[in-house]
């Protein structure tokens, strides 16, 4: 059985390429595969090993500048997810394209999985859905809004075209693992919202510690690995991805005329040329032959 940890940390790299090298001469040292973003504002990634390689590369992540209280989570994987051990240099370790958003300088107020349905049923609370509509679709909770963004970047817009909609309202606000909200709550508390909250952990906390019988989590969650989705326990979902538009396929989608391996799916297949769709066969050709590619991650 393997490890998966997901991770995030928030804290000033005054030169992140050079934490790069030994970063990944640790991951592939210890047979760790994944990705790892490194950014001028922290570091964010999903890895996957044996517990000694993932004990090891934590080890590392934890003696960088200011990741001494770095926190993960972890779920099992009977496979690797991830073809190969990636570690990139961006702007953002979760593009929200605000450079005015410091989650350092504050945050919402955390809640705890066991006290978040609790919070969420309150009739004076909002509860918002911060992440990609192909992720809201198949699965959220109960009674959240879905802002409908096809990227992290649209959803500033998308509050201030609807913040009158959520006057008098405190906001309670979620994402996969928790490092969307650190950005989205830092955006709404300098947009002047008094009462903001968001699950500590993530989805991926509350569908590991709240028993299936009392969750208000429905559907599945999706995640950015081989696995494609989760359900409660941290088991895996039923859901495929279509290697075209990176967008998740439950078995009936796969069985739709559109949809081609590798190639197209329904929501895409009228998206890429002919040009496009030659390319992707070939891709899917290569990796038949047992070439491997990774994931992306968000």
């Amino acid at each position: 059985m393997l490890t998966v940890a997901a991770l995030y940390h928030f804290t000033r790299f005054p030169d992140p390429a050079a934490l790069k090298p030994p970063l990944a001469k640790c991951a592939c040292t210890h047979g760790v595969r994944g990705t790892l973003l490194l950014a001028p504002e922290g570091i964010n990634g999903t890895i996957a090993g044996t517990r000694a390689g993932i004990d090891a590369v934590l080890a590392h992540i934890r003696a960088l500048p200011g990741c001494a209280t770095l926190e993960w989570k972890e779920s099992p994987a009977e496979t690797m997810p991830f073809g190969r051990m990636k570690v990139r240099l961006k702007r953002e370790i979760v593009t929200m394209g605000q450079p005015d958003v410091d989650p350092t300088a504050g945050v919402g107020r955390y809640v705890a999985p066991s006290d978040w349905n609790a919070l969420i049923q309150a009739p004076d609370v909002a509860v918002i859905d911060t992440r990609n509509d192909y992720e809201v679709e198949i699965g959220s909770f109960a009674g959240a809004v879905d802002p409908g963004t096809r990227s992290f970047r649209d959803f500033p817009e998308w509050w201030r075209q609807n913040r009158d909609r959520f006057a008098g309202k405190r906001i309670a606000m979620f994402c996969t693992g928790g490092i969307r909200c650190e950005k989205s709550t830092n955006f709404l508390l300098g947009e002047g919202v008094p009462e903001v909250f968001h699950l500590k952990g993530g989805i991926l906390k509350y569908l590991e510690d709240v028993p299936e019988a009392e969750s208000l989590w429905q559907g599945e969650c999706f995640v950015f690995d081989k696995r494609v989705s989760i359900i409660h326990g941290l088991r895996p979902g039923r859901h495929g991805l279509c290697h075209a538009c990176r967008r998740p396929l439950a078995p009936e989608d796969r069985a739709r005329p559109e949809y081609e391996q590798g190639v197209s799916c329904h929501r895409c297949a009228g998206e890429y040329s002919e040009a496009d769709r030659a390319r992707f066969r070939e891709r899917q050709r290569q990796a038949a032959r047992g070439e491997c590619f990774g994931e992306p991650q968000d």
